[in-house]
């Protein structure tokens, strides 16, 4: 038996010895082709978009081991079982509160205009929130403003302050919102922030974070990466939302992360980033800051078990927290107090990066609008379907401002089509941008668009950071979106539509603020380029949806 085995062994070395280098390369070739095909066929059957489908395809056949290495790393939008199963058991924690309590988050369709309701259910049906009414909101168009704001909210808090931003950078005037926090959680508010783990991995060594612990603020990371987490969850799915929400009634929503703008990011030669955010306050039982508190706090809760559990057991706590149903004199008198400031309130003229002039934004009362969150495999695609379907609604203008502008086949064609039916199409977009891929995919749409007829103004005040979208005069989506692939399907992020045309109006002059500083580009200058410029943008375009 054992001189069967070593002849067996014998002859098979002898069978390999005999191959040569053109049999390896044979075989090495099958396994590619076996390996190509099978991975094309996992990328048809699960990239729902087609565009993301190609690109990856084309990257996989195009430089075959990273491509392989990098579809199991990012390919699939995998933001953890775990995750999801804390996501689903938070928000019903939260939702059979709001049952008891009698609170109702998902009506409000009657509100509208026939025009605008079957928009509105797109929203209502994934994220459960529907429209809310009678709020005061201020545009806020400047960042002294933005801040000035938010200190003295912070400083009136009495009972709660809940924080979610992508990026906070401790310096300037962020330094001034570190220390309001802490001497907010000295008096007893309880404070909790939560915060991207990448976009802010600085902060989380830096000496603000041990300070905000130390005064026992609560900071909880959101999304953390590690390479064993790697391997069951992509690590580029990142939390991109901006939301404040103090005590129960006033919240913030906009572009603006915790940054000051004259020491962030000021080395890739952009200028200062200019944003703008939102302040709404409501008396309501159940309006757009009890919704961002809904968010913030389904958020928190679904990072790590032990922040389910004190969500789970503090629930009670959380309701009088977040929805005072029944509040004391004092309470009133403190929101009375809330609201005559902001009625006071003017934000004076103001200078941004190159001059450019900003203007008074007064408050609107009675504002109509409805809270948009967006989660992969969570929410669907629930931002981008409602912006291509009111897109499609348009009939006088649609007015877009981006930092950064990537879309895919159908948004892009739903903008040429717009812009061949007569509507006025006009994208705001900064002239140079922070990512060199993103300026030249963002580029190789320019020339379709300017053949239908669409106005394209490149800001050259800054990087313009600012996402907001006006549709005719009546209806305008505000938040942390970009026109991008990655906005729509990967990140976390959050929109505010506004369908009240007073603050419809306000979000417009503020768009048609930063045209005062725009070079509108022309056809017959963009098609002016090298055959090179032109083929390079295409081909970078080719992997716009993976960007």
């Amino acid at each position: 038996m054992v001189m069967e085995m070593n002849v067996g062994t014998v002859a098979a070395e002898q069978y390999i010895a005999s191959w040569t280098w053109t049999d390896f390369a044979g075989l090495g070739l099958i396994l590619h082709i076996v390996l190509m095909v099978v991975m094309t066929l996992r990328i048809v059957s699960v990239q729902r978009n087609i565009g993301v489908a190609i690109a990856w395809i084309a990257i996989l056949f195009t430089l075959p081991i990273f491509g392989l290495l990098a579809y199991m790393l990012v390919g699939e939008p995998m933001i953890g079982s775990r995750y999801r199963q804390r996501v689903d058991q938070a928000r019903l924690i939260l939702n059979d509160m709001a049952e008891r309590e009698r609170l109702i988050f998902d009506q409000g369709q009657d509100l509208l205009s026939e025009h605008y309701r079957g928009v509105s259910k797109i929203g209502t049906r994934w994220t459960g929130f529907g429209v809310f009414p009678d709020h005061q909101m201020q545009l806020l168009t400047h960042p002294e403003a933005i801040f000035k704001r938010l200190i003295d909210d912070i400083n009136g808090a009495q009972r709660s302050i809940l924080m979610e931003f992508y990026i906070i950078y401790p310096k300037g005037q962020v330094q001034d919102v570190i220390q309001a926090l802490i001497a907010a959680a000295h008096r007893g508010v309880e404070c909790h922030i939560l915060i991207d783990s990448v976009g802010s991995f600085s902060f989380f060594n830096s000496a603000e974070h041990h300070q905000l612990e130390g005064a026992g603020v609560f900071v909880h990371q959101s999304l953390p990466v590690g390479l064993f987490k790697t391997l069951f969850k992509r690590s580029d799915l990142r939390n991109h939302r901006k939301i404040v929400v103090i005590d129960e009634h006033v919240g913030y929503i906009g572009s603006f992360n915790l940054v000051d703008p004259k020491f962030f990011k000021q080395d890739k030669a952009v200028g200062q980033w200019i944003d703008v955010a939102i302040r709404s306050v409501s008396q309501n039982e159940v309006s757009i800051a009890t919704a961002m508190a809904k968010v913030v706090v389904t958020d928190i809760g679904a990072e790590n078990n032990d922040n389910l559990d004190a969500l789970h057991k503090r629930v009670n706590s959380y309701t009088r927290k977040l929805y005072v149903r029944h509040p004391t004199i004092n309470d009133m008198n403190s929101r009375i107090k809330a609201l005559n400031t902001i009625v006071d309130y003017f934000e004076p003229l103001s200078t941004g990066a190159n001059s450019i002039v900003i203007p008074q934004m007064p408050v609107v009362n009675g504002v109509v609008a409805q809270l948009i969150p967006s989660a992969p495999q969570v929410t669907a695609h629930v931002i981008y379907n409602t912006l291509v379907t009111i897109i499609h609604r348009a009939n006088k203008r649609i007015r877009i401002t981006t930092p950064y502008f990537v879309p895919d086949e159908a948004l892009s064609g739903a903008l040429v089509t717009a812009a061949k039916r007569g509507v006025e199409v006009t994208l705001i977009i900064p002239e140079k941008v922070d990512s060199f891929l993103v300026q030249h995919a963002s580029q190789a749409y320019y020339q379709e668009l300017l053949e239908a007829g669409v106005t394209i103004a490149l800001f050259q005040g800054g990087l313009l950071h600012a996402k907001t979208v006006v549709i005719d005069d009546d209806y305008c989506l505000f938040g942390t979106v970009n026109i991008d692939m990655r906005s729509f399907y990967l990140n976390m992020e959050v929109t505010l539509a506004i369908y009240t045309p007073a603050m419809v109006a306000q979000v417009a002059d503020c768009q048609e603020s930063y045209l005062h500083s725009c070079r509108f580009l022309g056809l017959e200058e963009w098609q002016q380029r090298s055959n090179y410029e032109r083929l390079f943008d295409n081909v970078v375009r080719l992997f716009s949806p993976l960007l």
